[in-house]
């Protein structure tokens, strides 16, 4: 599997069927008041704050909004940068939702779904450019953005929750999310690499991993044989 990253309606695909995988894992799951309010994978966040969040997730594509003409925009790499100085203040937003919806989180999240699922159409025949929450960014790499964020959290959930069946994560969507990453690693070094394990590139690239050589190893073969793969501890994590 190459870096090779997808277009716009690639990336739209790949968002619808990676919201219903999650959505329909996590009404199959059924949670009960215990499950939700039990830690998650992620320090300091609940199995529920982790249900809203995914809201807060698709939310923002309802948020988006047009441009001024001639807007330069930030590159997906950029964008996901601006996350770990925002951490608390995503953490604190996700909280005051979570105490709102807490009778009700999927249903809350499934409606933010659709708001931005409806927003995205309208933003599809408009210009490129859209203003996000953190800035101005092309349509295609907001959406591809919205593609990460809802895969990294699948596996999040997934692996905080090791009792249900099933997966939340689509296949299809988790191959992009892997490229993407890959083609901002790629952008930086020039490497000449392919992706052989999408899972753990994902766990890597998003900091869910710690970094190892040896996991390295797995996650991504060289694009030619004489090749290797190169040491990429100092751009890892990508978000």
């Amino acid at each position: 599997m190459t870096g090779m990253t997808a277009d716009l309606r690639e990336l739209t695909e790949a968002l619808h069927a990676q919201w219903q995988a999650l959505s329909a894992w996590l009404r199959e799951a059924d949670l009960d008041d215990d499950a939700l309010e039990s830690p998650s994978v992620l320090p300091g966040w609940s199995v529920g704050a982790l249900v809203t969040h995914l809201g807060r997730v698709m939310d923002t594509l309802a948020a988006a909004g047009p441009v001024p003409p001639g807007t330069v925009p930030m590159s997906l790499a950029e964008y996901l940068g601006t996350y770990p100085q925002r951490a608390e203040e995503i953490a604190e937003a996700t909280r005051a939702l979570d105490a709102r919806t807490r009778g009700d989180r999927l249903g809350a999240a499934d409606g933010a779904a659709a708001r931005g699922f409806a927003a995205l159409d309208r933003l599809a025949a408009a210009d490129d450019v859209v203003q996000a929450r953190r800035g101005p960014l092309t349509l295609r790499d907001m959406v591809a953005s919205r593609v990460v964020e809802l895969v990294v959290h699948a596996d999040d959930l997934d692996r905080s929750l090791p009792g249900v069946s099933g997966s939340p994560r689509d296949r299809g969507a988790l191959d992009l999310a892997a490229a993407e990453l890959l083609a901002i690693v790629v952008a930086r070094g020039g490497w000449h690499v392919e992706i052989e394990d999408p899972l753990t590139w994902v766990r890597l690239a998003a900091g869910r991993a710690a970094y190892d050589v040896d996991v390295l190893a797995r996650a991504l073969r060289p694009e030619f044989t004489a090749g290797g793969v190169p040491d990429l501890g100092r751009v890892l994590p990508v978000l």
